[in-house]
């Protein structure tokens, strides 16, 4: 009995000892892998990768380069140290006197604001009007070349930020639902004068609202904006979902095109294939 005792006891102390040896087993966590897209235009071609965190504009993104929808269109908007813009799908045919940048599919893609997502230089973003809801166009992008700013300039962009924020939830809160209709009337009976007049006290009373979060731009950002460059003030308003990981020099030659009426280049700069890798 003493002996069996004793080997019980051995036994037990071993099974502690191992016990306290044995590591901690760590679960392995794994980024999802970004989509990435190539897009070859006459200047050259560029490789993005999509954001998984804006999985609506990514997954739309995906299918209309599946369905060829961006072949043979022009990159119709061009101003250089801010942006370069393409997809309206009017611009495929388009002849050199057409105004371009209204065209569209018949649907939106609504908002996906990230508060990690900004608007360094390379990223890609959705264009849009107007609309309450700040859901993007269907089809129309820009892709970002921005400049340097310093730290002056980017309180600049941030109060710029802000205002447009103040805007956006004046508009949406339905205690000024009476004014925003009646701008939207002058709008479908494109009366301008009432136009005016509305947009004009809306401006005024949005400089005033204050029912919203402020935005600070994070430091991290800023020293992104203060280095590498972008166009801070679109952040929080317009939603970012890609950046350029190749062809960087791409989008400066085409921001440095001359540009005619409506920022349209004068030579057509057009998007060849868009294809998913």
């Amino acid at each position: 009995m003493k002996i069996v005792l004793k080997i019980s006891l051995t036994l037990v102390l071993f099974l502690i000892a191992f016990s306290c040896n044995k590591k901690p087993e760590v679960a392995e966590v794994k980024e999802e892998q970004r989509q990435r897209v190539e897009m070859i235009t006459d200047r050259g071609t560029l490789v993005i990768e999509l954001y998984n965190e804006t999985p609506l504009h990514r997954d739309n993104f995906i299918k209309l380069a599946n369905d060829k929808a961006y072949d043979s269109l022009l990159f119709h908007r061009v101003i250089e140290k801010f942006m370069i813009q393409g997809g309206d799908p009017d611009s495929k045919i388009a002849q050199a006197t057409d105004t371009l940048g209204n065209g569209g599919l018949d649907y939106t893609v609504a908002a996906e604001f990230n508060p990690n997502l900004f608007h360094k230089k390379g990223v890609l973003a959705a264009a849009r009007d107007g609309n309450l809801k700040r859901a993007s166009s269907s089809m129309q992008f820009y892709i970002v070349q921005g400049k340097v700013f310093n730290d002056s300039l980017l309180d600049r962009a941030e109060v710029r930020i802000n205002n447009w924020l103040a805007e956006h939830y004046f508009k949406n809160d339905p205690a000024n639902k009476p004014l925003i209709d009646s701008l939207q009337k002058a709008i479908d009976n494109e009366n301008m004068e009432q136009y005016t007049l509305y947009n004009d006290s809306i401006s005024n009373l949005a400089g005033r609202y204050k029912n919203f979060e402020v935005y600070t731009i994070p430091q991290a950002h800023r020293e992104i904006y203060k280095t590498v460059g972008g166009t801070p003030h679109l952040d929080q308003n317009y939603t970012v979902y890609g950046e350029v990981v190749e062809g960087f020099e791409v989008i400066d030659s085409i921001a440095a095109v001359p540009t005619g009426a409506f920022d349209r280049p004068v030579t057509d700069v057009r998007i060849i294939s868009v294809k998913v890798l």
